[in-house]
């Protein structure tokens, strides 16, 4: 880890779901730099061992466990948390798989299935899905945010205005991340590392995989917002142009269904193209894939576009 830290929160600080009484396991200074050890979203139940039943008989209760929290002195309701990612040191090995009824596809891949990677924790290698295709390794936390101000806890599933389970992968290494505190010290905890997701995270999994990530924590005073928005330190959508993508695209009226076409055509295109199986092609989707909207303006209908990077062929 290159950053220099003041506090490492440990794998073992866990809390399951957001709650505004969920005590500290730290008190950090505005400024400075805390490391977290954080497992994946699977809380450890997937191992290198572990097969498809594994994936069958999951235990919800214990999915997507959160690092932390820890507080950051003087934070307070109607300021903003700017948590810059410093650093992210991957395990280098993980696992995608299908949950079922879990997904965009969810009713067509019914059955559970489990892929192991391996990759080089560097990034200078892809992550290889067996003999099938490297995927280009793009670390970052699935999941960060702080405590809600309702009372309760709250599930770790669904983003919130406060954070949460975002899914966005260019919250990465020299972002900047602005979010509203809404209690006292702001009660930040992180999350569902993954070491590569298309956008859209497609079957319901990523490249899940245990990582260490640090974050420094600044307060920005009286800036209330409503909502998470973030900087990124340079370009985010040229990391896997080199040889192009094959893209599908789905047009209706709503989004949801317009997107399950742009889905189920592209893993027509990578059977036809590459040989790839149904529920291969499904899993390469949601690891690499960037699902985007081409336009909104032609009411009736929209059109949502699927970009499959060509270079995890090469």
């Amino acid at each position: 880890m290159g950053a220099s830290v003041a506090h490492t929160i440990h794998a073992g600080h866990r809390h399951f779901g957001w709650s505004r009484d969920h005590a500290p396991v730290a008190t950090v200074a505005p400024g400075e730099a805390v490391e977290f050890d954080v497992i994946d979203g699977g809380g450890g139940q997937i191992t290198r061992a572990s097969d498809a039943a594994t994936i069958g008989a999951l235990d919800f209760a214990t999915l997507l466990p959160l690092n932390g929290p820890i507080a950051v002195d003087g934070a307070r309701p109607s300021d903003t948390l700017k948590i810059t990612v410093l650093d992210v040191t991957p395990s280098g090995w993980g696992w995608s798989g299908v949950i079922p009824g879990f997904g965009l596809l969810a009713e067509e891949f019914t059955e559970p299935a489990l892929r192991h990677w391996t990759y080089d924790p560097s990034g200078r290698e892809p992550a290889m899905f067996g003999t099938i295709a490297r995927v280009p390794v793009r670390p970052f936390p699935g999941t960060l945010g702080l405590a809600l101000a309702e009372p309760g806890v709250h599930s770790a599933l669904p983003p919130r205005r406060v954070g949460g389970n975002l899914d966005t992968r260019d919250i990465t290494v020299g972002t900047e991340l602005y979010l509203p505190v809404e209690v006292a010290g702001a009660l930040f905890s992180v999350g569902d590392t993954h070491a590569a997701q298309g956008d859209g995270e497609l079957a319901g999994s990523a490249i899940e995989s245990p990582m260490r990530i640090a974050f420094r924590f600044d307060v920005v005073r009286g800036l209330a917002l409503d909502g998470p928005w973030f900087t990124t330190p340079g370009p985010v959508t040229r990391h896997l142009d080199g040889k192009g993508y094959y893209v599908t695209s789905g047009v209706g009226p709503d989004i949801l269904p317009a997107a399950r076409d742009a889905v189920r055509r592209m893993i027509d295109v990578l059977a036809r193209g590459h040989g790839v199986g149904a529920l291969d092609a499904y899993m390469l989707c949601s690891v690499c894939a960037d699902l985007r909207l081409s336009e909104v303006v032609n009411t009736p209908v929209s059109v949502v576009s699927l970009y499959f990077p060509r270079v995890v062929f090469d």
